[in-house]
């Protein structure tokens, strides 16, 4: 049986990382909110970020397997650079839109009480805060550098 996919150090760093972010999010909230939410294990936003942690798993690993002098390191930082900058800046700002949208619908479903309007609360948890972007840093540093040890024999 090929394992190629499975000695794919990068890939499986990054498949661990992601499924341990999603994972970890409804426990953490739990922890910070004092509510367990079941439907983070499949949503963005939260703590830790799984964009930041999968792609910092994808660079670690890469450095490691290929080195930071190559092409493939050169393409990963920047791939990492932008998801990072659209998971605290774009996807943030527009969290916080849709927070004043809602709040808007809210006022005119009050005004219309009658039931002209329907309100649909948009999605606020977007993007990702300093913190949980670090969080992700942090998560995917520790599983890329052990996971490509683990698959490299170091």
């Amino acid at each position: 049986m090929n394992n190629a996919l499975l000695d794919n150090a990068p890939f499986v760093s990054v498949a661990i990382t992601f499924f341990t972010a999603q994972l970890l999010k409804p426990f953490i909230n739990a922890i910070f909110e004092r509510k367990f939410v079941w439907h983070m294990l499949f949503s963005t936003g939260g703590m830790p970020s799984s964009h930041t942690a999968g792609v910092i798993a994808l660079v670690t690993s890469i450095a490691l397997t290929e080195g930071i002098g190559t092409v493939d390191f050169a393409i990963a930082a920047t791939f990492a650079a932008v998801v990072i900058h659209d998971a605290m800046g774009i996807r943030r700002a527009a969290g916080k839109q849709a927070e004043v949208i809602n709040e808007w619908s809210r006022i005119l479903s009050d005004i219309h009480k009658e039931g002209q309007f329907t309100p649909e609360n948009l999605k606020t948890m977007l993007g990702h805060s300093f913190s949980q972007v670090f969080g992700g840093f942090l998560l995917g540093l520790i599983i890329g550098l052990s996971a490509t040890y683990q698959i490299m024999g170091h």
